[in-house]
């Protein structure tokens, strides 16, 4: 096991070029499971082969037990992959290609069938041990590239999209096969992916990526309950978070965010939120509010002063454990989570409610979140430029 520290790290190839990575700053202790997430080409998969060694950094230093591996050769670095396409050696068997780096370091012949042999039971191939790639299933691949990687028993391993060339079923099932094998040895681990599933499920700490800059680094508790800006926000979650764009305003010394919806025969709606928590000169400001859509809740008896408004039901789409109902407050497309037995009929009026509490901000102009004294708050290091309403309301 070894701590992991990127100080400050870019990469660019070339003048007049724009970077690549800009200024990475992340550390993680002993034993973590790291989670590199972001869509394609926001260089996730470049940072990954600047900690194997596979490509230099043009800037910064890379650190392993606060020790500089910046200027090391792969070999040296006592770093393994796992490669997204497996990379196995297709004219060797399952055991000669988990041996083949344990030959390079030329172990004793016992001591090798002995590390075979017990990577081969700790991932359940033991059976598969004289088959060649060729005859082997996807998922089965995977285990023996694993396998390879374990073998060496290495400081720190990286997983370069592991899963992305299995079926949905199948990377399940391997995704909790990975973290049962990270609970039983604690090496620490950093783990590329553009799933956020895979990102949430798996990571201790999670980085959200986006053109080369680090968004927001935390738990995957504190990125998915607090996002920092509107891509975190919009990134993280499934179905996503609801973005709905609206002008503060103020009545009585209290400042509100207005919802409206046309609830169908009943009319127009209307439901204000108090944002008892935010201060400053914010009155016509231009924000979106964020709200996740297991929080907009059927409205009870016993609401305790939340906020709700009546709306029709335009679509609902049942999942199995869940129906995702939508319904349109301030023209734009809410999605809300209800359990299957509470799911209404389209054209159904429902009284939805609010907790004020779980209400996120963001300025409509930066993308940034609103803080207790109106101010841009984030854990970002560098200013995300907002998106369009528009181009949100689309994810």
């Amino acid at each position: 096991m070894a701590t992991l520290e990127l100080r400050n790290v870019n990469k660019s190839y070339g003048s007049g070029l724009p970077d690549t990575l800009k200024n990475i700053e992340i550390q993680i202790d002993s034993g973590e499971f790291l989670i590199l997430v972001g869509p394609s080409g926001c260089g996730k998969s470049t940072l990954m082969n600047c900690i194997a060694g596979l490509e230099d950094i043009s800037g910064g230093a890379i650190l392993v037990d606060d020790a500089d591996i910046s200027g090391m050769s792969p070999k040296d670095r006592d770093i393994a992959m796992v490669f997204q396409s497996y990379a196995l050696y297709p004219t060797m068997t399952v055991r000669g290609n988990i041996a083949f780096g344990l030959k390079m370091r030329k172990l004793a012949p016992a001591a090798i069938e002995e590390e075979v042999a017990r990577v081969a039971k700790l991932l359940q191939i033991e059976h598969l041990l004289e088959r060649k790639p060729g005859q082997l299933s996807g998922g089965q691949q995977q285990r023996v590239a694993m396998g390879r990687a374990l073998a060496r028993r290495p400081k720190i391993y990286l997983f370069d999209e592991p899963l992305s060339n299995l079926d949905a079923k199948l990377r399940v099932e391997m995704r909790t096969e990975i973290k049962l094998m990270h609970q039983r040895l604690k090496t620490t681990t950093v783990y590329v992916t553009h799933d956020q599933i895979e990102a949430m499920t798996l990571g201790d700490k999670v980085a959200v990526m986006k053109d080369g800059i680090i968004q927001q680094f935390g738990s995957p508790r504190e990125i998915y309950n607090d996002p920092a800006n509107l891509f975190v926000a919009s990134f993280i979650g499934s179905p996503p978070m609801n973005f709905i764009p609206l002008r503060l305003q103020r009545r009585a010394g209290q400042l509100l965010a207005v919802l409206e919806s046309a609830a169908g025969a009943s009319g127009q709606a209307r439901c204000e939120l108090p944002l008892d928590a935010l201060q400053g000169d914010l009155e016509g400001r231009e924000v979106i509010l964020g709200i996740r859509p297991e929080q907009i809740l059927l409205a009870q008896a016993d609401a305790n002063g939340q906020s709700s408004i009546r709306a029709e039901v335009d679509v609902i789409e049942p999942t199995g454990p869940d129906t995702l109902v939508f319904v349109t407050l301030n023209q734009t497309k809410v999605c809300c989570r209800m359990a299957p037995d509470a799911a209404p009929r389209v054209g159904e009026t429902l009284e939805l409610q609010f907790d004020p509490a779980k209400v996120l901000l963001f300025d409509a102009q930066s993308g940034e979140r609103l803080g207790v004294l109106g101010q841009a708050q984030s854990q970002v290091q560098a200013t995300e430029p907002a998106r369009k309403v528009a181009q949100l309301k689309g994810r």
